[in-house]
């Protein structure tokens, strides 16, 4: 039989730094969750209302929540 030629990555030309849109976002202490999928997170809770507010006007059948992390209480935004 032949051999088969070995796979080798090829070497890391462009350093260890990952690409700026793979990282991780950083979380601040409110999450804004959509149909249970975090979207954004706020460092304080009126933007985070307001953001939220507007998803809810536009697509009143999802659920959308807010997440204190730090008290662990959730608001349910409801529809108006």
């Amino acid at each position: 039989m032949l051999a088969q030629p070995r796979m080798t990555k090829p070497p890391d030309q462009t350093g260890a730094e990952r690409p700026k849109d793979q990282t991780r976002p950083k979380e601040e202490r409110y999450l804004l969750r959509v149909d249970g999928q975090t979207k954004r997170s706020f460092s304080s809770k009126d933007p985070a209302m307001t953001a939220g507010a507007a998803i809810k006007k536009t697509y009143p059948l999802v659920m959308v929540t807010i997440v204190d992390t730090d008290d662990g209480t959730i608001e349910v935004i409801k529809a108006s």
